[in-house]
């Protein structure tokens, strides 16, 4: 498994630099033994308060990451909260992720739609956003497209439901698109507010309206 530590107003000593790689290693080895990639985030936060953030993302298969994320008083505290994390989703998803681990590793090309990644800006977050939002000369809105701030290639994966939910419970993401398996069509799961998933299928409207 290849591993980037790097830290952010923060040295990161051989000694925690060895922790880190024993126990995501040891947490790798106990509960899927398949990871390729991880990075590992220290970072200083605030002003003179002493908290470290520490962010993992952590790819156990093609397609399947996760992410967490922990504070701390010390980089050892931090990064044992978030590794712990880390731990807890490989184990709530240990099974699905052996039974999908060939699948996810040989999925064909064809069941890969690519697709772009696009960050907005929040509009109280943006100025510009502020003073693009003036009416034309018929007072007609204008500027009213969000700003961009990032962009990057990403892949829309055929998988089922129920890989789909374990993604983003591995993830901490708070949705994912995805095409279903079953009936080939654009599907999006999310995290509602109550802690349940969403499941948004457009072919269950198409099959009521062909009713």
């Amino acid at each position: 498994m290849e591993l980037d530590i790097h830290g952010k107003q923060i040295n990161v000593g051989d000694a925690l630099r060895a922790h880190v790689v024993d126990k995501l290693g040891e947490i790798d080895q106990k509960y899927f033994n398949h990871a390729t990639s991880a990075t590992v985030t220290f970072t200083k936060e605030g002003h003179g308060h002493g908290v470290i953030k520490v962010t993992i993302s952590y790819l156990v298969s093609k397609g399947i990451m996760i992410n967490t994320e922990a504070e701390a008083g010390d980089a050892y505290g931090a990064f044992d909260s978030a590794a712990e994390k880390a731990a807890k989703r490989l184990r709530r998803n240990k099974k699905k992720l052996r039974d999908h681990h060939d699948r996810t590793n040989k999925t064909p090309e064809a069941e890969i739609i690519k697709a772009r990644n696009y960050t907005l800006a929040m509009e109280e977050a943006s100025g510009a956003l502020e003073q693009d939002n003036k009416d034309d000369d018929n007072g007609v809105p204008q500027g009213d497209d969000p700003i961009v701030i990032a962009e990057m290639a990403t892949t829309i994966e055929t998988i089922t439901v129920s890989g789909a939910v374990m993604r983003l419970d591995l993830s901490g993401e708070n949705a994912l698109l995805f095409r279903n398996a079953q009936t080939q069509e654009i599907n999006m799961i999310y995290r509602r507010s109550d802690g349940n998933i969403g499941w948004i299928d457009p072919s269950q409207e198409k099959k009521t309206k062909a009713a």
